[in-house]
């Protein structure tokens, strides 16, 4: 079986020794394997489980997504039908307010047409950023996670993410948790395959 990745793994073993040792020790690593047991997702789908899991664990975010998506019949909800359901009830799932109202701000888009899965795949890394951090609730750690496990874009990096940050601390040895800066001058050399470092990063974390 051809490895997708074959690239990307040599060009960051070549550009970080501390990558190379992590990569070597998991050769038989598939970054989007986590994924199997998550329900399909649409591009607005996607989006509402990256705003479900702000703040928190992998565990109470799959356990909200599950109680939404037996709000609407067993699925995650449509931009449509987010809109017509009494928030109160979505709020239910677990959801905070401000939660709720970031997806009905994001819904409204979808609906109007001016955000779809077309457009996002179009739009640049950059674009898709700017255009989404205008809904309040959504930040810089949502996109760059849409970007990477929904659109998998090779060259994205949440910098501010704290299980990253840890990650890299322990991996890398640091006395304290690097600061964003720090972790941006960090992520230059895994260029431009930076998801992938970062994919590998998370799971030395989690233990996956």
């Amino acid at each position: 079986m051809t490895d997708r990745y074959a690239t990307a793994r040599k060009h960051l073993r070549e550009a970080d020794p501390v990558l190379a040792a992590l990569i070597d020790s998991r050769p038989d690593f598939d970054p989007r394997a986590w994924m199997i047991g998550l329900p399909k997702m649409d591009a607005f789908g996607a989006l509402l489980f990256q705003i479900v899991g702000q703040q928190l664990s992998v565990i109470a975010t799959r356990a909200i997504v599950a109680r939404l998506r037996a709000l609407f019949g067993g699925n995650l909800p449509t931009a449509r039908e987010i809109l017509k359901a009494d928030p109160e009830a979505i709020r239910g799932a677990g959801l905070s307010r401000r939660k709720v109202e970031t997806m009905r701000s994001l819904a409204e888009r979808f609906v109007t047409g001016e955000f779809s899965d077309e457009k996002f795949r179009q739009s640049s890394d950059e674009d898709i950023e700017a255009a989404l951090t205008t809904i309040s609730g959504i930040g810089p750690w949502t996109v760059r996670g849409f970007l990477i496990i929904t659109l998998d874009r090779p060259d994205v990096v949440p910098l501010g993410d704290l299980a990253l940050r840890r990650a890299v601390k322990d991996v890398y040895g640091l006395a304290q948790m690097p600061t964003q800066p720090e972790m941006q001058q960090l992520a230059e050399r895994w260029r431009p395959y930076r998801s992938l470092a970062v994919m590998y990063l998370f799971a030395s974390e989690v233990g996956t």
